[in-house]
């Protein structure tokens, strides 16, 4: 998740449009993919830029800076032939929030709903020391590594012999958050400062909650002192 806006920008520099795509379940289920169900929608990406300070030099903040939804690509022209005469719906179509009617006389219109990009975030956070925390599980020590087969009973009043795996990824902590309420829908997007204890290269991690729930992450290096 944290390559997409850095392969984005290398892209666009050199003239290329690229749009990643989700893979969704549906193109497992045959009778989906023979009716034409299957949609495979944009990915959103995070942009996040830090900031570091002046006169400190171990002291940094974060500015969520642009926010990329495109949950499906296409959808409100399909979905302007299907609806009904004096019926309306909302959907996720180019990067916008749509709202696509239809009056008794069969005259279609569209209304944007999301005039800018902030419209999107629900709530953001942020991890500054990303790798910090490494994810840690518990699992079979047989398992992967001796001839065992995983699943095979173990001999009574046996315990099986435990021990501590690294899965690769890390545990986002939160260390700082902006989020809408009902009263207040304004959000901060720029973080408090972070003081690090000492010199060296960290990666902080930005995660975006969207208004419809979904998550998001991307990862910024950084160098302090």
């Amino acid at each position: 998740m944290g390559l997409f806006p850095a392969v984005l920008d290398e892209a666009k520099r050199k003239g290329i449009d690229l749009a990643p795509k989700t893979i969704p379940p549906e193109v497992f289920d045959k009778r989906a993919v023979e009716k034409g169900q299957v949609r495979f929608a944009d990915m959103s990406f995070i942009e996040a830029t830090p900031r570091y300070d002046k006169k400190d030099k171990f002291a940094v903040a974060i500015s969520l800076t642009d926010f990329s939804v495109y949950y499906s690509q296409g959808i409100a022209d399909e979905l302007a032939t299907q609806l009904k005469e004096g019926k309306s719906e909302v959907v996720c179509d180019a990067g916008q929030l749509v709202k696509v009617s239809k009056d008794k006389k069969g005259i279609v219109t569209r209304d944007i709903l999301t005039q800018k990009w902030t419209d999107w975030v629900d709530y953001w956070a942020v991890d500054f020391d990303y790798e910090s925390r490494k994810e840690i599980i518990h699992i079979e020590k047989s398992l992967g590594i001796e001839s065992e087969l995983p699943g095979m009973p173990v001999r009574s009043g046996e315990l099986p012999e435990m021990e501590e795996r690294w899965t690769g990824n890390y545990v986002f902590e939160n260390e700082w958050q902006s989020f809408r309420t009902r009263k207040d829908r304004e959000l901060e997007l720029t973080s408090a400062q972070h003081t690090y204890a000492k010199p060296g290269k960290y990666v902080i991690a930005v995660k975006v909650i969207d208004i419809f729930g979904n998550d998001t992450m991307t990862l910024v290096p950084i160098t302090v002192g």
